[in-house]
């Protein structure tokens, strides 16, 4: 099975969580990386410059009515919900606040649930609330594959703790599993088989 995004959410701690799995991302990866992590609203953008330069594969700050395209990472803006539509676009609202947080894992992974269905696969990593834990559930309904991080492993437990609770989630796995995992169901472009 092809899967065609994936959608990540992250809290305290997960500056770290989503370097590790992202540094080891090739240029070619197949699919686009979108994801949101809670950050200060008055954060400067400095994650994407950090992450840029580690990465191989392409890091950017999500940007309104932006086409989704793979072998591309986009980071929700803080202060914005990231939404995906249906003409895999990329979509900003401020919108309220939800599980006090905005940008919103819930959000994000909800709409890229209706949009990518069973091609998606939704990760929840290190948290200190529960936001994601009802975007992840939904993923999992329209048949899509859900991956949490080990919570003995998380620097916060919390959120993935709330993710395995309220999903019957397919991998608890700890962060280098995680990056083997995603590897290995998505592949490179170009790939032959």
């Amino acid at each position: 099975m092809k899967y065609r995004a994936i959608v990540i959410g992250a809290s305290a701690g997960g500056m770290d969580a989503i370097k590790k799995i992202l540094i080891t991302l090739p240029r070619s990866f197949a699919a686009p990386v979108i994801i949101v992590q809670h950050l200060n609203s008055h954060s400067n953008g400095y994650i994407v410059k950090y992450l840029k330069e580690l990465c191989k594969i392409n890091v950017k700050e999500a940007d309104e009515k932006e086409g989704i395209l793979p072998g591309n990472v986009y980071i929700a803006p803080p202060n914005y919900h990231l939404l995906i539509e249906k003409d895999e676009t990329l979509s900003l609202t401020v919108d309220n606040k939800e599980n006090y947080s905005r940008p919103s894992i819930d959000v994000l992974f909800e709409s890229a649930a209706e949009v990518y269905r069973y091609e998606l696969i939704g990760i929840i990593l290190t948290g200190a609330n529960k936001d994601g834990s009802n975007g992840l559930r939904r993923i999992k309904e329209l048949g899509g594959i859900t991956i949490v991080q080990d919570p003995d492993t998380a620097e916060a437990y919390f959120m993935p703790k709330s993710a395995i609770s309220t999903t019957k989630v397919d991998y608890i796995l700890t962060l280098d599993k995680i990056n083997a995992k995603i590897i290995e169901l998505v592949g490179e472009k170009n790939e032959t088989k």
